[in-house]
């Protein structure tokens, strides 16, 4: 299995380098999907030969060394908390592959596309695959660069400016991301992420972990992104293409978060417990800030545009995320994951979506969009229509779908936080998410009800308004069913990060 995990990493990379080759962009674009759908079969091969009954034991591991006078090693591995991040980035790579051949952005064509997309594929897996914090630094500093020009080559609107603020919120965060990390290496002597882990702590003084885990939370804050660090993301989401809004997320909000859980809780424990509280405090603002701004922007006269209100909602979907792991509980830290995943899901069937409306009228904004009447989406596309109304009850939380388990058992750890942090302060935090769960059903509901609702007897904003088309529907189905699946059948995700989770905290 470490060579179906290798073949993983490294076959987005050849294919990323195809692209130098002299070909066409329609030709480009093909072997994009290909190379994406091989990377997709690899990913089901590694879950499928994954042991499901040590999932918080590393398996498909390499470890060899890499720069010796550092002690830098190429050390590879899953367990039970990266595999089904691994296969969702898969999957939403092939999904954009998919879709771009048959709905490419304007920009400079086919084979840059591609190429920038299967380098940030590479980062990606690499960010969810390595052990060594060096390596992670670097996987998770390759991203930058193809989501850079993604969105200022394929973007619209101010894309050039948007560009810029993402790339450098993200730079600044990790080079005090990187600070953390060379610390905790000089001090422990190694970057070797799971001895880190297994030795939980020990080896550092409680001034070095919290040094460590102040510049470490920062720095991963920013990718998360967590209120405050968050107003990169707004511009970069209004201003990407389709396919550059569902992988960043989809998959990127995700290495914060994942980094949060694999390096900052069993690297650095008292520095973690010592900032859990404000971590708790800024995700619980997060929640309702981000529910706050989305119902703004959803009123009728804001000229709200659909894709910066789905940005703003990822500001309070990640706020239950942090809010689950600041509890430093067994139940929130699955919550959180299982919030991750979902949220990968879901977010990214909205991206689509609203993507695909944005093609047919032409637009993004609220206003244009609802008219007079409403867009009047279950008339005139009903598929479409069906589609939005089931990702947007899907992400308040209805029971039954992907994203009611995590949030739930997030606000259940805040409950009852780990011994040493004051419950009285993070019940307080829990009762601010469950008002945010009721903002968030307040505005989803009122976008639906002005995008998709409406008289379809009255004139449209444009003449032809096609339904699904066959290359949306493949990029859009597998999406939607496991989200369901999810939704059903928690299990299938709980199982696998529950272990880890509990050999992560340190108990066993």
């Amino acid at each position: 299995m470490n060579a179906v995990l290798i073949a993983l990493l490294v076959l987005p990379l050849l294919g990323a380098a195809l692209m130098l080759a002299p070909i066409g962009d329609r030709q480009a674009l093909r072997l994009g999907t290909a190379v994406t759908g091989a990377g997709l079969l690899l990913a089901i091969a590694l879950a499928a030969g994954f042991d499901h009954d040590g999932p918080a034991r590393m398996q498909a591991v390499t470890d060899v060394a890499w720069i010796p006078a550092l002690d830098v090693r190429l050390h590879l591995g899953v367990d039970g908390i990266s595999l089904p991040l691994l296969v969702l980035t898969a999957l939403l790579t092939f999904l954009c592959a998919v879709y771009s051949v048959k709905k490419l952005p304007a920009g400079p064509g086919g084979r840059a596309f591609t190429g920038l997309l299967l380098l940030l594929e590479t980062g990606m897996l690499a960010t969810f695959a390595v052990l060594d914090l060096v390596l992670f630094f670097l996987a998770f500093e390759i991203v930058l660069i193809p989501m850079y020009f993604l969105i200022s080559r394929w973007g619209s609107g101010k894309k050039t400016a948007a560009a810029n603020r993402f790339i450098l919120y993200t730079l600044l965060g990790s080079a005090v991301m990187l600070l953390g990390f060379l610390l905790i290496g000089v001090k422990a002597g190694t970057f070797d992420m799971v001895k880190l882990a297994d030795a939980h702590g020990a080896g550092l003084s409680h001034t070095t972990q919290l040094v460590a885990a102040l510049a470490i939370l920062v720095g991963l804050a920013v990718k998360a992104p967590a209120w405050p660090l968050h107003s990169w993301l707004p511009d970069a989401h209004t201003a990407a293409p389709t396919a550059g809004s569902v992988l960043l997320a989809g998959v990127m909000l995700k290495m914060g978060t994942y980094g949060l859980v694999r390096v900052l809780l069993p690297v650095v424990p008292d520095g973690t417990a010592t900032f859990a509280p404000y971590l708790g405090a800024f995700a619980a603002v997060g929640i309702v800030y981000g529910s706050l701004a989305c119902l703004a922007l959803a009123r009728p006269g804001a000229k709200g545009d659909l894709k910066r209100l789905i940005a703003y909602s990822s500001v309070g979907h990640m706020g239950f995320v942090l809010l689950g792991i600041a509890s430093l509980t067994q139940v929130g830290l699955n919550g959180a994951l299982f919030a991750n995943i979902a949220h990968g899901l879901i977010t990214g069937l909205l991206f689509f979506l609203v993507g695909a409306v944005k093609d047919r009228y032409g637009t993004a904004d609220l206003d244009t969009l609802s008219g007079a009447t409403g867009a009047a989406l279950y008339g005139r596309a009903p598929r479409i229509g069906a589609l939005l109304a089931f990702a947007a009850v899907a992400s308040l939380g209805l029971p039954g779908l992907a994203g009611f388990w995590g949030e739930l058992l997030a606000m259940y750890g805040a409950f009852d936080p780990a011994a040493g942090l004051s419950r009285p302060a993070f019940v307080t935090f829990m009762v601010l998410a469950g008002l945010g769960t009721l903002l968030t059903a307040a505005y989803l509901l009122v976008v639906v009800k002005r995008v998709c609702m409406g008289d379809p007897k009255q004139p449209a904003p444009v003449a032809d308004l096609p339904d699904i088309q066959g290359y949306e529907a493949a990029s859009w189905t597998p999406l939607a069913a496991l989200t369901l699946l999810a939704g059903l059948w928690p299990a299938l995700l709980l199982g696998l990060s529950d272990p880890a989770v509990k050999h992560l905290l340190g108990g066993g």
